[in-house]
């Protein structure tokens, strides 16, 4: 473990860190809303830390390993998540404590959109645009971003990368070199934010709503600057506009370097993902519209699919946007979007779940295994995209799923623990697990009311699905730690 150059890098990453809370600080000032102080004292505090830790091992040339990226982006989560915090516990008004500032500063990292606040549209409006920037920042990975400028330090970025993206597409680069990579994903990204803004815009919204909206549905993060989320505006082109974006968002972003690239889009329905991501919600769009218009849930059947779509896109993505209480529809219509989020978007893209490039493998599996015990000596091989899957890459899907329930499992039974209903805790779990945001029962609204616990508990759930489980569960590991 070489720990200085550990310490270097995130030291590093601060003072990146610090620097973009100069633009709510710059807003703060310019439209005098009151909160000017919490964020001077918030960047100088983060710079002074960065430094602390940079300048005394500045000059120390060792190798990043391959085991070190690990704890970097570990580290970098935890750490960005308390530093992001101090914004909202140096607020006068309102009163937040530390538990609560924490886990709004991860939820807003993790691309979570799980709040405890309320009252949003009352706050500040460098408060507002803070928590939609944290989004933006979180949503492609800053640690992408930091790979794109680690030639500065001197290092490699492939082990960073790796470790921020892992999954059975973290093996593959878009370009040459790990850094152009990086800056070739962050300018898509950059370029879908844009887009999307002007969309908004186009479609009714304010120049601060159009921009804040566009940093949290290219994130697919779901926070809002208004307690009623997207149904604040009550306007069919806004949802529109945010369904296209949603979507996305939510494929593999590879797919649009090749889009960009090639300037044709013919291969997103040659990939066996993208096809399965969009059938699997437009098969889901049609049975919740249908069960809306059947139990007469709506005042009318326009709104029926236009709500009903629109809350299948916003949770079968993870983003979390909300048009109407789905929690509060009939039969197992809200069941079935948490399960939807389970799945979630594609790899390689900013959205949470398991991924569908995973369930799609674990099906393969599956079937294949039923083949085998009609044919049990016959060679079965899994394709993708008519390529082979190497077996490997199975194992690690399997070991994965294995994961997943077996963290959902501790993590559920955990916040039933702290005494909230287990539907609450376990849709709460799954909410956070999945970087979704609203939940059910207890949680459909915000998750304010809960235990100190339960949202420390939750806090750990939104980083383990961010990272996608392996890159922080490694260091629970006897193995990572010995030389």
């Amino acid at each position: 473990m070489h720990l200085k150059v550990v310490l270097r890098i995130v030291g590093f990453l601060l003072m990146m860190f610090s620097s973009t809370l100069a633009v709510p600080a710059l807003l703060s000032s310019f439209v005098n809303d009151g909160v000017l102080q919490p964020f001077l004292i918030a960047f100088v505090v983060t710079l002074i830390t960065g430094l602390v830790c940079w300048v005394p091992v500045r000059n120390d040339k060792q190798e990043l390993r391959f085991r070190d990226g690990f704890l970097i982006v570990v580290l970098f989560w935890t750490v960005l998540a308390l530093f992001g915090a101090l914004p909202f516990v140096l607020l006068d008004k309102p009163d937040i404590s530390i538990t609560e500032a924490f886990f709004e500063s991860m939820s807003g990292l993790t691309t979570t959109g799980a709040t405890t606040l309320t009252g949003i549209d009352d706050l500040p409006m460098s408060i507002r645009y803070y928590r939609q920037q944290l989004q933006w920042l979180g949503g492609m990975g800053i640690i992408v971003l930091a790979v794109a400028v680690m030639p500065m330090l001197g290092v490699g970025g492939m082990q960073l990368y790796r470790a921020e993206t892992p999954g059975p597409v973290k093996n593959s680069k878009l370009t040459p070199r790990i850094a152009e990579t990086a800056k070739a994903l962050w300018m898509i990204y950059l370029g879908l934010t844009i887009a999307c803004m002007l969309g908004y815009l186009v479609a009714g919204m304010s120049l601060f709503d159009a921009i804040t909206h566009s940093f949290s549905t290219v994130a697919i993060g779901g926070f809002s600057t208004h307690d009623a989320s997207l149904g604040h505006f009550d306007n069919v082109a806004v949802y529109l506009v945010a369904m296209v974006f949603m979507l996305i968002a939510a494929m593999n972003f590879g797919m649009h370097f090749i889009a960009f690239r090639s300037k044709r889009v013919s291969h997103y329905l040659q990939d066996s993902e993208s096809r399965v991501y969009l059938m699997t919600i437009g098969i889901a769009c049609v049975v919740v519209v249908a069960t809306l218009i059947y139990t007469k849930t709506m005042d009318s059947t326009s709104d029926a699919v236009l709500h009903g779509a629109f809350q299948v896109v916003s949770i079968a993505t993870t983003t979390g946007f909300t048009t109407a209480q789905f929690s509060t529809w009939p039969v197992f219509l809200p069941a079935l979007l948490i399960v939807l989020s389970v799945v979630g978007g594609c790899g390689g893209s900013t959205a949470g779940g398991m991924k569908v490039i995973r369930m799609l493998l674990l099906f393969k599996q599956g079937k294949r295994e039923i083949e085998k015990l009609v044919h049990p000596n016959a060679l079965i091989t899994i394709k993708l995209n008519g390529k082979r899957i190497d077996d490997n890459v199975i194992s690690a899907v399997w070991g994965f799923f294995s994961l997943y329930v077996f963290s959902f499992t501790l993590l559920a039974l955990a916040m039933v623990g702290t005494g909230v209903d287990i539907i609450t805790g376990f849709s709460a779990v799954t909410a956070c697990l999945n970087n979704l945001g609203p939940g059910l029962g207890f949680v459909a609204e915000n998750y304010q009311g809960l235990p100190s616990s339960a949202k420390w508990i939750l806090s750990v759930a939104m980083l383990m699905g961010r990272l996608e489980l392996f890159t922080l569960l490694v260091l629970l590991t006897r193995t990572y730690w010995r030389d």
